[in-house]
């Protein structure tokens, strides 16, 4: 495998995220066409059916949130990340919408999980798999973590194949994204790396094959609005 191009040090992502956290959930609507709050729904249709009625779920890479309220309909939650200017927006959120006794945020670094062995029924993270320095230890830590039947939901963005959309898309994310993002935050940075760690990331093929590397099965992915996102799901035997 080819080394990144991409700086993933766990200080400097935990700095750019911290510098953008204050236009972060605006500019995901903005740049999404809020279709990640959509994304975000089919991901939890796909586990509550199968979470017990007691169930208690890690949103990991939790960022603002907005993952870990939605899976408040179907119990109870825990929002981990290492950036505290990103939880405390979370924090308000929850507040804001009377979850506090549903959602917890917890500031932990998704390589070394402040939690036991066996703890959650279900994992969730959104577009927070591809930031971190170690993928394939990441998902190692969400194995251990996850109790025997708990579920993997990893949420991220693709690279749609469809001639056309393909093109349209790349010129879009690549050009006139990054641009936005930083007119908008004041932050150049993070809105040029978001493409560039896409781009190194992992097809969801090849991300379904790292899920039984480390041990999941019953892997299968989901492609999302014509292949711009793609969910990928494992279970824990």
């Amino acid at each position: 495998m080819c080394p990144s191009m991409v700086d993933k040090r766990s200080d400097d992502v935990r700095r750019m995220f911290a510098s953008v956290a204050h236009r972060y959930d605006f500019l995901n609507r903005l740049l999404s066409l809020n279709i990640d709050q959509h994304w975000r729904k089919i991901t939890r249709r796909k586990l509550c059916h199968e979470l017990p009625s007691s169930s208690c779920t890690l949103d990991l890479c939790a960022g603002t949130g907005d993952l870990a309220l939605e899976m408040a309909k179907c119990g109870s939650v825990i929002g981990c990340d290492f950036c505290r200017p990103m939880l405390s927006r979370g924090l308000e959120k929850a507040r804001k919408h009377r979850l506090g006794s549903r959602v917890r945020f917890v500031e932990g670094d998704a390589l070394r999980l402040p939690f036991r062995s066996g703890t959650f029924d279900a994992l969730t993270i959104a577009f927070g798999l591809r930031n971190l320095e170690n993928e394939i230890h990441g998902l190692g830590e969400m194995f251990r973590v996850l109790r025997t039947g708990g579920t993997l939901a990893v949420l991220e963005f693709s690279l749609p194949t469809t001639p056309g959309i393909r093109q349209l898309y790349l010129a879009y994310f690549t050009r006139v994204l990054p641009k936005i993002g930083a007119l908008v935050s004041g932050r150049d940075g993070p809105y040029s790396y978001l493409p560039a760690s896409v781009r190194e990331f992992p097809t969801p093929e090849e991300l379904g094959r790292l899920f039984e590397q480390v041990g999941f099965e019953s892997v299968r992915s989901h492609q999302l609005t014509f292949g711009v996102a793609a969910l990928t799901l494992g279970k824990k035997p």
